[in-house]
C-alpha cells in the first residue's frame, strides 16, 4: 500500500495542473474566435459529448440591455451570448423575460466561471420584482449565455469546463 502524505497529494495535484498538454494549451488560446458559417454562430462544449448551442449574438450595449425579454419561446439547443469588450461584472435579470432561463458567465479563454438558473418572475414586467432578484456572477467574465433552464445540467456542462464559440465572420 502507498503512502502519501497530505503535502506531498497537494504538490502532486498542484503538478497536474500545471501540466497542459500544447494541443490543449493552443485551443484554450483559440477559444473564441470566428470559424463555420457566418450565419449560424454556436457554441460548443469541449467534453465527451460535444454539445453544442445554436446563438444569437448580442454585441452591443443596447443588444446587452434587449437580451431575450418579449421572446415567448426559445427553442432546444439555442440561445443567445452576450459579446462584451471588456472583462466585466454586470448582474443580469428576469425583466420582461418570459422563459425560464440558465446563464453561464464566461471567462475570455473559453472556461465557465458561473452559472445559475434563473426563473420567470411572478410578474415579468413588474420593476420592482425584477430589481429583487438579481443575478451576480462569481467571477469576471468576457461572455455570458442564456439558455434554456436547466440545458447545462441535462448536458452535463459545469463550472470550469471549456467553451469553444464560432461566431462566424459577423
Amino acid at each position: 500500500m502507498l503512502t502519501v502524505t497530505r503535502t506531498t497529494f497537494l504538490a502532486l495535484v498542484a503538478l497536474a495542473l500545471l501540466v497542459v498538454p500544447p494541443s490543449d494549451r493552443a485551443r484554450a488560446q483559440s477559444a473564441v474566435g470566428t470559424c463555420g458559417d457566418p450565419s449560424a454562430p454556436y457554441a460548443e462544449v469541449q467534453i465527451d459529448t460535444f454539445p453544442r448551442i445554436d446563438l444569437q449574438l448580442a454585441r452591443t450595449p443596447a443588444e446587452h440591455e434587449q437580451g431575450l425579454m418579449n421572446v415567448q419561446f426559445l427553442p432546444p439547443n439555442s440561445g443567445m451570448l452576450f459579446i462584451y469588450t471588456a472583462q466585466a461584472d454586470e448582474s443580469y435579470w428576469m425583466y420582461h423575460t418570459l422563459i425560464p432561463l440558465s446563464i453561464a458567465w464566461i471567462d475570455h479563454d473559453g472556461t465557465i466561471v458561473d452559472i445559475q438558473d434563473m426563473p420567470v418572475l411572478s410578474d415579468p414586467s413588474d420593476y420592482q420584482e425584477a430589481s429583487r432578484n438579481i443575478y451576480s456572477p462569481a467571477a469576471p467574465y468576457w461572455y455570458a449565455l442564456e439558455v434554456n433552464r436547466g440545458w447545462f445540467v441535462q448536458n452535463g456542462v459545469g463550472v470550469g469546463q471549456q467553451m469553444i464559440f464560432c461566431l462566424g465572420s459577423a
